[in-house]
């Protein structure tokens, strides 16, 4: 198999088993294990989950042709990405799902309705780049329309701030829930026990969902020469929070456990710790090459063998599915890489919040409202 980041007769991993959907057969259900979803749903996680892969892809092939100058992202979390975005419940302020997010988040913003241009935006540093303005590296994400709180290249810091919007929730009443997403590297970090501490004090518990997407690596350094503990679910037993481990490969299993944990969250008040095994298909990020890695399962593979043993689709249909997902990453890079980037007189603009200090003192910020 190709080495490097080349494209084979099928880009999205190991190719299936072919079978699909039989004449006059239609699958009611998708199923693993005891487990089970609908094929209209496993279609639309699956859709998601091919354009999740077909903009990283392209993404990388972005930063190799230098169109981009770094590259980080998520191929191989898939799967657990795109259920936990289409359960996420969108808008602003406290009646609604707050994210704290890492940079490996795509498929959780694709699910949720970010166009990918946006996404390109931001790899491209334009001055359309809707979350910095082509500040930041791609995946840090900042949507205040939908909660999503500014994500930072600094590990873990995001853990210790989901349970202050936590307790803005708490105090509001509702269902909202505060959502912080990490690698199980920057659980090494303080802020993460932090989080659980903050979150779980008796009688005064908060509604958090930590989800820890463990691909086994943190840079070049492997899960297990860092940490005593097998699991990262096991870190939650001494601050008595309820605590799963899940194949974050098995969009099924993923679904249901996403589902389970946001119920409880919801309706207990209280802190839960999901922990998602999962790939890690192109390395850390492009500074370390972004190469395929081939002995890694690839949920989006895994996941396409499942649709067609179940009948729930065919081969032409699955090829439609893959050319339109790799047509819609091609356009958006078109789109983005013919827009304008920043100038030097963008540099101090957008650095604060427009204020009445700025009449005080015009000549220290040129953000003023109705300024360009």
């Amino acid at each position: 198999m190709p080495d490097q980041n080349e494209e084979s007769s099928d880009s999205y991993g190991l190719t299936p088993r072919r079978s699909g959907r039989a004449a006059g057969v239609s699958a009611a259900v998708v199923r693993s294990g005891k487990e089970a979803i609908s094929v209209e749903l496993g279609l639309t996680i699956f859709r998601q989950m091919l354009r999740t892969r077909a903009l990283e892809e392209r993404s990388i092939k972005m930063s190799k042709s230098g169109e981009a100058y770094f590259w980080i992202g998520g191929p191989g979390e898939e799967a657990v990405n795109v259920c936990l975005g289409m359960q996420v419940r969108r808008g602003q302020g406290p009646a609604y799902d707050y994210l704290h997010l890492h940079y490996r988040s795509s498929g959780t913003l694709l699910a949720m309705g970010m166009p990918m241009v946006d996404h390109v935006r931001q790899l491209a540093m334009t001055a359309t780049d809707p979350f910095s303005k082509g500040r930041n590296f791609v995946g840090h994400y900042a949507i205040p329309e939908w909660n999503v709180v500014p994500v930072t290249s600094v590990i873990e810091v995001q853990c210790v701030m989901a349970p202050g919007s936590a307790l803005v929730q708490k105090r509001h009443g509702g269902e909202g829930i505060s959502i912080a997403v990490s690698g199980d590297a920057g659980t090494a970090e303080g802020d993460f026990d932090s989080s659980l501490l903050w979150s779980s004090r008796p009688g005064a518990e908060l509604p958090v969902l930590t989800v820890v997407t463990n691909n086994g690596y943190g840079i070049s350094t492997s899960h297990g020469s860092q940490h005593s503990a097998k699991r990262i679910s096991e870190r939650a037993i001494p601050y008595g929070i309820r605590a799963e481990t899940i194949d974050g490969n098995d969009p099924v299993a993923a679904w249901h456990a996403i589902d389970r944990a946001m119920r409880y969250v919801r309706r207990e008040r209280k802190p839960f710790l999901l922990e998602a095994m999962v790939s890690r298909l192109h390395g850390h990020s492009s500074s370390s090459g972004a190469q395929r890695v081939w002995d890694e399962q690839d949920c989006v593979a895994l996941f396409e063998q499942k649709l067609l043993d179940a009948h729930a689709i065919d081969a032409d249909a699955l090829r439609q599915m893959k050319d339109e997902s790799r047509d819609e990453a091609n356009a958006a890079v078109v789109t983005a890489t013919a827009e304008p980037k920043p100038t030097k007189d963008d540099v101090p603009r957008f650095t604060y919040a427009p204020s009445e200090v700025d009449a005080v003192y015009p000549d220290d910020y040129t953000g003023l409202p109705g300024h360009r």
